[in-house]
């Protein structure tokens, strides 16, 4: 009896989300295997708490820095694409060293300045599930498909030990994402038409970059002191000067990867957006993002989701 032959598959013989889907398993088919090994390794390190908190804070240490990268560096690497990535890898990565060196220093150990001292937070998990460990492979799937979700309530809220420490989380990002919207709503009403004019019809000046790395670097520092935390969950909440190093090394050469890949996949939604990519347009941006979350960052040591504060700034900015 003769042999059926092989039938590939074609918009004519599946559904169109079928095809689709097959057509995105194949284009990911690393990824997908790469996200495999890490839910089969969390599934087997999890009863493993001193491995299991490395474990985790390697995976939430990227996927966090990644998906919010369109928050800080994101405009960042946008208006100055044609500068070397190392160079830009330096800038961030040595103010990212010098800011949790200094939380380290004053506060005695803690890298997240005082945000996982919090009541709820402040107890380091001496046992891990596999959801606690999961949760940022979720982010890097989430990341990988350009989708920028809120960080602090996916890390974050899992190792909360008490209720009321979700709720005023919640409370203090709403608060985040009012002021920012209102905020951007009279900042571009004051200023788009004389922006819009005047960046139109002339090329930025020599003094726009130096103000723009100013700028993004002291916003890169304040974002660090709220999302540190995010990822410093997973560990002790004093660390010693292995584990420190072991924290801080990481991530320093991870955002080496990051800054070389130009940001990953989810850098796209930022070079999408118009204006962006012009310098003086993106420290607009980025100064009045840095204000807000230094006013949250001095007001209270309660986490913030910085996501929905820049929501909110960019919703208010699309208002004006």
């Amino acid at each position: 009896m003769a042999k059926k032959p092989f039938l590939k598959y074609n918009r004519n013989t599946v559904s169109e989300v079928t095809y689709k889907t097959f057509e995105i398993a194949k284009k990911e088919k690393a990824f997908i295997t790469m996200i495999a090994i890490f839910t089969f390794v969390c599934g087997i390190i999890s009863p493993y708490p001193q491995i299991a908190m490395w474990v985790g804070f390697g995976l939430a240490a990227y996927s966090a820095i990644a998906n919010d990268s369109i928050q800080t560096i994101g405009t960042f690497i946008a208006s100055n694409s044609k500068k070397p990535w190392w160079i830009l890898w330096l800038f961030m990565g040595l103010i990212f060293l010098a800011t949790v060196l200094y939380s380290w220093i004053v506060f005695d150990g803690d890298v997240s300045s005082q945000r996982l001292l919090t009541k709820g937070f402040d107890k380091a998990p001496t046992s891990f599930s596999f959801l606690q460990l999961a949760a940022p492979i979720l982010l890097l799937v989430l990341t990988r498909f350009r989708m920028p979700v809120s960080t602090t309530f996916l890390l974050l809220s899992a190792f909360s030990t008490q209720a009321s420490s979700i709720g005023a989380m919640i409370g203090k990002s709403l608060t985040g994402y009012g002021l920012a919207f209102i905020t951007a709503i009279f900042v571009w009403f004051l200023v788009s038409k004389f922006v819009s004019k005047y960046f139109k019809s002339k090329k930025p000046a020599k003094f726009w970059t130096p103000i723009q790395w100013i700028i993004s670097g002291a916003l890169w520092s304040v974002w660090i002191s709220q999302d540190a935390a995010n990822i410093a969950v997973f560990l002790p909440r004093s660390l010693n000067v292995y584990e420190f190093i072991g924290f801080a090394g990481f991530i320093f050469i991870g955002m080496g990867i990051l800054f070389f890949l130009k940001g990953d996949k989810i850098q796209s939604i930022v070079n999408e957006k118009a204006g962006v990519t012009d310098i003086r347009a993106a420290t607009i941006v980025d100064f009045v993002y840095a204000i807000l979350l230094y006013y949250f960052k001095v007001i209270s040591t309660v986490p913030i989701s910085t996501t929905w504060v820049f929501i909110g700034l960019l919703g208010g900015r699309e208002v004006a």
